[in-house]
């Protein structure tokens, strides 16, 4: 499997150059995507808005795409196998990555699964997000109350699809929705 500190290392500096924070880079085996390939998922916002139009994906798609070519005629595969880019923003329901994200993210509801037990011996919380401090991320769990851990114990967190998320997070734009509507009607 592809080197995940080499790609961030690569892809990072090509985000930035579109104006994008890096929001995760990730790669998903060809069993966990049921294709005779892997995925080479990469996640972008726009800082101002926390989203990517269909154009922002293409652009760094595209750049990507041309420094991994770049990187490969110089002699370094960052990838050996057979792969798809997928480029996208984090979506409604997105992941946390960053401490950023547990900051800008709290009052919502949360899944957080972790490398270590907590209180109660549980790995898995659901429940409000209250924020971060220092390196300390906090949970109002539905089941065990609040609970406080380090951000690295975290093996992976998103936001759960609320109405107080929809009204939090509107699309910046719809045009090309109908379109979409209208095909699959068809």
């Amino acid at each position: 499997m592809a080197d995940i500190a080499r790609l961030v290392e690569v892809i990072e500096p090509e985000a930035n150059a579109l104006g994008f924070d890096l929001v995760r880079v990730r790669i998903f085996g060809k069993s966990e995507v049921g294709d005779d390939e892997i995925a080479l998922q990469i996640m972008a916002e726009n800082p101002a808005t926390g989203q990517l139009l269909l154009d922002d994906c293409a652009a760094l798609s595209h750049r990507i795409s041309d420094r991994f070519d770049m990187l490969e005629s110089a002699g370094e595969t960052l990838i050996e196998e057979a792969y798809r880019l997928e480029v996208s923003s984090p979506g409604i329901d997105r992941p946390l990555t960053r401490p950023k994200d547990y900051a800008a993210w709290a009052g919502h509801e949360v899944k957080v699964n972790l490398e270590n037990p907590v209180e109660g011996n549980r790995k898995g919380l659901h429940g409000e997000l209250v924020g971060i401090e220092g390196d300390m991320v906090t949970v109002e769990d539905k089941k065990s109350g609040r609970v406080s851990f380090p951000l690295s114990d975290i093996r992976s967190a998103r936001l759960i699809l609320t109405d107080k998320l929809i009204a939090a997070t509107r699309p910046l734009d719809t045009s090309g929705a109908d379109d979409i509507l209208e095909e699959q009607e068809d």
